[in-house]
């Protein structure tokens, strides 16, 4: 386990808004702000989306398990942000549901918004942090540049 303590720096309120791509408004917000390190919650609703719901095997890289989302479900999410290779990258988990069938996962690619979805993003601040791609892992964890 590696670790650093920071403290909570700006706090951002936003709306995003139908038709828009929900990763790609907070990869921008991101880099016009220059939100190096946060975390955030959100709740609304996406048109479509694509989910990582979890490896295809028990293996280390994994291979990953997809689902779309193709018609309007309700959602609510956490995730952070972190910079790899000089770019925001949004890590979000994401819990959607329409009707009874609900699916959980990690929200990649396309994400469009169906009216609404609002984010509270808590800037972290006195940490040096950012993603580095492990090719033994299969992705890039946060790395800490005091540790």
């Amino acid at each position: 386990m590696e670790y650093t303590k920071g403290s909570i720096g700006r706090v951002f309120t936003v709306r995003v808004d139908h038709g828009d791509d929900l990763l790609y408004e907070l990869e921008n917000l991101a880099e016009k702000e220059d939100i190096r390190s946060a975390v955030f919650v959100l709740l609304g609703a996406v048109r479509e989306a694509n989910l990582v719901v979890g490896p295809k095997e028990n293996k280390v890289p994994p291979e990953t398990q997809w689902v779309n989302l193709n018609d309007v479900h309700e959602v609510i999410g956490v995730g952070n942000i972190f910079y790899e290779n000089d770019k925001p990258k949004i890590h979000l988990h994401s819990a959607a549901g329409r009707g009874t069938a609900p699916v959980v996962g990690c929200l990649r690619g396309k994400s469009e918004i169906f009216m609404v979805v609002e984010v509270f993003i808590l800037e972290i601040t006195g940490i040096s942090a950012s993603r580095l791609f492990d090719a033994a892992k299969g992705f890039a964890p946060i790395t800490f540049e005091d540790s």
